[in-house]
């Protein structure tokens, strides 16, 4: 099956690879013509822009974009509906927020265009292990390009689905994200105790390994996470700094709007915040207030 793809970095170029060995033919595109380069050496038909990748796709042309949410997402739909025609469809990968897929899906539909929003995880591993796909929007243009999503999920018959209308499969994977950071705090703090533990001298890559078989708190996280230790068991090399790409945020003010509390993923975003800050004003101001009603002593800043 013949396939355009925008965005050819780590993932976007990881998953044209797949498809590529899977027997599909890839058109791609990229502003960075190394990752270009290196796309077209693994069997992708190359193009200079966007109205040469569209001509050299035939109709009904399906496009997969694989580029930052946001502002480029934005600017690659607008630039790129101008060179198609209706019954073409245009695939987002990203992480885009659902409410922008929604609004996107309707205004490509007045021109006949399709468009579907696919939640995407699998991160590095993907080509290996193959990517869980989320898709909503248009039902006959999910079964029209299924050969596709069977091609990059792990098996044919796992890790994909139509999950509903345009914008549902990007509320899918915003949610799977919120799950995703609550899961990691929560092997952060287990293994942070463990380790305060010092008087037993645990060995936690030990450990880590000894969870992932038979343990009802194995899964694929807990053995990235004895990958982690094994390299670097004290995590030395690391500073105790996490960002956020803007998933847990969305969660968080969906379960505001709809009203239905989501505490443990609420407190896994506060988590991410704090580790960002050097002595942050807050905690000064305990100490602060400590030692005004009670004359506790506080430590004195270099």
């Amino acid at each position: 099956m013949e396939i355009g793809m925008i965005g050819l970095g780590r993932m976007g170029g990881n998953m044209a690879q797949r498809l590529i060995d899977g027997g599909h033919q890839v058109v791609a595109y990229d502003p960075v013509r190394e990752a270009l380069d290196a796309t077209v050496e693994k069997g992708a038909t190359g193009a200079l822009s966007y109205p040469d990748l569209a001509s050299k796709l035939t109709k009904p042309r399906a496009i997969w974009l694989m580029v930052p949410s946001g502002e480029p997402t934005e600017i690659t739909i607008s630039t790129l509906a101008a060179e198609l025609s209706p019954e073409d469809i245009i695939i987002d990968g990203g992480n885009s927020n659902y409410k922008d897929s929604m609004r996107r899906a309707s205004l490509l539909a007045e021109k006949g265009i399709i468009f579907l929003d696919v939640g995407t995880s699998g991160g590095v591993w993907g080509l290996k292990e193959g990517y869980c796909l989320m898709v909503g929007g248009d039902t006959q243009a999910f079964r029209h390009l299924e050969p596709i999503f069977q091609t990059l999920a792990p098996s044919p018959q796992e890790g994909y689905g139509h999950v509903g209308p345009s914008g549902a499969g990007h509320f899918v994977k915003m949610v799977h994200n919120g799950i995703e950071y609550a899961l990691m705090q929560a092997y952060a703090e287990g293994f942070e105790l463990m380790q305060a533990k010092g008087e037993f001298k645990l060995d936690l890559h030990q450990i880590s390994e000894t969870w992932r078989y038979g343990s009802v708190v194995r899964s694929w996280l807990l053995d990235l996470a004895a990958a982690a230790l094994a390299k670097d068991p004290k995590l030395e090399s690391i500073q105790a700094f996490v960002e956020d790409s803007g998933e847990g945020r969305w969660t968080l003010q969906e379960s505001i709007e709809l009203g239905i509390p989501t505490p443990v993923i609420a407190q896994s975003l506060q988590a991410r915040f704090r580790s960002r800050q050097e002595q942050p004003f807050g905690t000064k101001l305990l100490a602060a207030l400590r030692q005004q009603f009670g004359g506790h002593r506080v430590k004195k800043a270099e």
